[in-house]
């Protein structure tokens, strides 16, 4: 029988592998896997980015210029947290004749009335062309604790005041977020899918914008930025626009 040194030893091995498997795997997703998959632009003509303080100052109008037509911007995160250049980046977007919309990183260790609230408060009084965005991912720093259950119950909670609010909502997620949170649960409210295969390759997703790249390169704008598509014809996003007009009315 191990003695009790033995099993300290066993378990410094075990957490020493369990490390770099992690490590391994943080490696393949960050430096190895792809982060961006070519995009006809003749068949999917509207583009977009998406983008926070993070990308610093951008020139929209150089965007504009450059064949984007929207641009999602990041406005909160969890209960407190607000970006600080969502308002400069707001008004000079809507000043460069760019489609707008603004979107709320989930944290699954908060409350969805207190990341309603956060949300409201910064988007009150803002004028935006797109759903209000929920960011629903799973990561090891995003309350990887949380149940599944919860987080459901949690985002749910969200998107019912954001609603009574006068708001549309659209999910953003990944294929795993698809599969765990959105499909046949969330499916009632648009969605914006992560995905590095071509639209084309995608028949049966049902989102209607699709980021396609970590890695752009886009005039206006310092470094990478993400890039995103509308699934679907320039008459067709007209239509879009004037359903999400329709619906959203904030009060």
């Amino acid at each position: 029988m191990p003695t009790r040194p033995d099993y300290i030893k066993w378990l410094l091995l075990l957490g020493a592998a369990a490390l770099v498997v992690f490590m391994g795997y943080y490696a393949l997703k960050q430096y190895v896997l792809p982060h961006s998959v070519p995009v006809d632009r003749f068949r999917y003509p509207v583009a977009g980015i998406d983008i926070s303080n993070h990308n610093g100052e951008i020139d929209f109008d150089a965007v504009a210029a450059d064949d984007y037509q929207f641009v999602f911007i990041k406005a909160s995160e969890g209960k407190t947290h607000k970006d600080t250049a969502f308002c400069r980046n707001y008004q000079q977007a809507r000043e460069a004749g760019l489609k707008v919309g603004a979107y709320h990183f989930f944290r699954k260790n908060r409350s969805g009335e207190e990341q309603a609230s956060n949300f409201l408060e910064v988007v009150k009084g803002k004028t935006l062309d797109l759903p209000l965005v929920i960011d629903l991912e799973d990561d090891w720093g995003n309350g990887a604790t949380i149940t599944r259950e919860t987080a459901l119950e949690r985002v749910t909670r969200m998107i019912s005041i954001l609603k009574q609010h006068g708001y549309a909502i659209m999910i953003y997620t990944n294929g795993d977020g698809y599969k765990k949170y959105y499909k046949g649960l969330l499916g009632d409210n648009d969605l914006w899918l992560c995905s590095f295969n071509s639209p084309d390759l995608l028949p049966g997703m049902p989102h209607c914008i699709q980021q396609f790249s970590h890695e752009g390169s886009v005039k206006g704008v310092n470094g990478k930025v993400d890039l995103n598509v509308f699934r679907g014809s320039k008459k067709e996003w007209q239509e879009y626009l004037d359903k999400v007009k329709q619906q959203q009315k904030p009060n």
